[in-house]
């Protein structure tokens, strides 16, 4: 099987199984197991590939067929221009979360405390401490092998982040000028009709919040006042359709200009508030 045969093998299978962009997943899978680019590829179409490279690639296409996500197949995903490790014990990365990154980003300063609660891959906090030096970061989950996670991916671009599990605030004992989440938000019932690579492979805890998909961000806003500093900001992500609510959640807490700030697909994205008392 050459390069060019491999890549429409896949696009085939890929097809077949009503997956997404199937020649893009296809050329991404033969990408990570031949360790090509794309420059490669073009000029040598016709190379074979030996016995070991196909066999792994064929697994790889056929999980993909499976619904299995490419990132948990690749073992990576971008975000704000940074590689990071995923696998199934944490959510994938998306680009929408980015509106939360650059949210914060336009209040951090030098010697800023932040903490990042229910962290996942670590993404968020580790995007900060990448674009705003002199931030000291923490970071909290309530999963051990999602921390896990999280410390492998601070230890490969280099920032000092002290990571704690915790179930939100309980094991958190500082004070902090900026909280960032990307908490659960999703309702229970509304899971099992996501599309099959979120709903059966994502994990769920990640993705359940409880029945109406407010539940963290209740604890979160209420508990969070104790651990900001005068000035402080809150940020959450939120999904599109819940902005009234959470920002109302804010404002009854006795956040202050509390903001409802939308993605770059105009849609609801990030709420933010500040803590004046």
């Amino acid at each position: 099987m050459t390069y060019r045969e491999a890549v429409e093998w896949g696009t085939d299978i890929l097809s077949e199984a009503k997956i997404d962009n199937p020649d893009l997943d296809a050329w991404y899978l033969l990408q990570m197991v031949c360790k090509i680019e794309r420059s490669f590829f073009y000029l040598h179409e016709e190379k074979e590939l030996d016995g070991e490279e196909q066999r792994e690639y064929e697994i790889a296409v056929k999980k993909r067929a499976e619904h299995v996500p490419l990132q948990y197949i690749v073992g990576v995903q971008e975000f704000m221009g940074l590689a990071f490790k995923v696998n199934s014990n944490v959510l994938i990365p998306r680009q929408d979360t980015e509106t939360l990154v650059e949210e914060a980003l336009k209040v951090c300063k030098s010697g800023m405390k932040v903490l990042d609660v229910c962290t996942g891959s670590g993404c968020i906090i580790i995007s900060l401490l990448k674009n705003a030096p002199g931030i000291v970061g923490t970071a909290s989950d309530i999963s051990k092998p999602a921390l896990l996670v999280a410390k492998e991916n601070g230890r490969a671009h280099e920032v000092d982040v002290e990571w704690i599990r915790s179930d939100l605030f309980d094991n958190i004992t500082e004070t902090y000028d900026l909280i960032v989440s990307n908490p659960p938000y999703i309702p229970t019932l509304m899971i099992s009709g996501l599309m099959p690579e979120v709903r059966d492979f994502e994990p769920f805890d990640a993705l359940d919040g409880r029945e109406d998909g407010l539940y963290f961000y209740r604890r979160i806003i209420e508990e969070s006042r104790e651990y900001l500093n005068r000035d402080g900001y809150l940020l959450v992500e939120i999904g599109c359709d819940q902005g009234e609510d959470v920002s109302s959640l804010m404002s009854e807490n006795g956040f202050a200009e509390v903001e409802i700030i939308k993605d770059l697909s105009h849609l609801d994205r990030v709420v933010k508030g500040k803590k004046y008392v």
